[in-house]
């Protein structure tokens, strides 16, 4: 088991939501954490609001779907705090509707944030951490990538890409000093839904069950603790996707009309 204490500790999509959530109890446990997001504001914010316990947070405006602008801030990165020793890929969105109402470009925006966005920032860290020998990345996706449910048919193909490419990466890395994750939370409580579900609908029928970001957060940072391959939240949800697989006719026929909530 390792310590987060003194780690520097990238994380996009980091002004609001589970990132910021992330960044702030990062912070609190001795990292220093770094910032990348679009919104150069925000993340000032942020910034201003941990810097009593973190004095080095830094943060940078990002776009995951510009590799030119990835490269340039790692560089950066590195060059200010000497090495990254975890990257968490945070950024990403949803948008819920029927397939045949979705628009194509929707669809390819979601891929280029979710996935390729994922890729991209993967591509240029992981050299560095290899030739440190040491580094963790974790890859905030989804229990929709494990688990599709009517209506999410981009999102959920974007977070099953994820969970492919972070299960394949692990076992390339194995012995390397650098790991890997994917963590996968169920409905949280945050700013997603409002572009998500602009009609508030789904997000009133599963209010009951959604977690916080705070919760996802702890998930996260227990990740980097324990190296798992994988975490499940809320917990209880891994039961639904163990049935899925083992009993994929039983759930399609009795489970999945109660958990369809769009």
């Amino acid at each position: 088991m390792t310590t987060i204490q003194n780690s520097i500790i990238v994380i996009t999509g980091a002004s609001s939501g589970i990132g910021l959530s992330t960044a702030l109890l990062a912070a609190r446990q001795g990292a220093t954490p770094v910032l990348l997001a679009r919104s150069k504001e925000a993340l000032h914010a942020l910034a201003q609001k941990i810097r009593h316990e973190a004095p080095e947070v830094g943060f940078y405006t990002c776009d995951v779907t510009n590799i030119s602008q990835i490269t340039t801030v790692v560089k950066e990165i590195i060059e200010r705090y000497g090495r990254i020793d975890v990257w968490i890929n945070n950024a990403g969105y949803g948008a819920f509707s029927l397939f045949t109402e979705t628009a194509l470009e929707e669809i390819e925006g979601m891929m280029d944030v979710n996935y390729f966005g994922v890729v991209r920032c993967t591509k240029v860290v992981l050299p560095h951490m290899l030739e440190r020998r040491s580094g963790h990345i974790v890859n905030v996706a989804s229990v929709a990538g494990k688990l599709a449910t009517p209506k999410s048919s981009g999102y959920s193909a974007s977070k099953f890409a994820v969970i492919g490419f972070t299960q394949s990466l692990r076992q390339e890395l194995y012995g390397s000093g650098v790991s890997i994750s994917a963590v996968n939370p169920g409905p949280v409580q945050t700013p997603f839904f409002d572009r998500a579900d602009p009609s508030g609908g789904y997000r009133r029928s599963i209010e009951k069950f959604m977690v916080t970001p705070e919760a996802v957060a702890r998930t996260i940072l227990r990740t980097i603790h324990t190296h798992e391959a994988e975490a499940i939240i809320p917990r209880y949800m891994r039961a639904g996707v163990v049935l899925s697989h083992l009993f994929p006719r039983f759930f399609e026929r009795v489970i999945a009309p109660l958990v369809n909530k769009k």
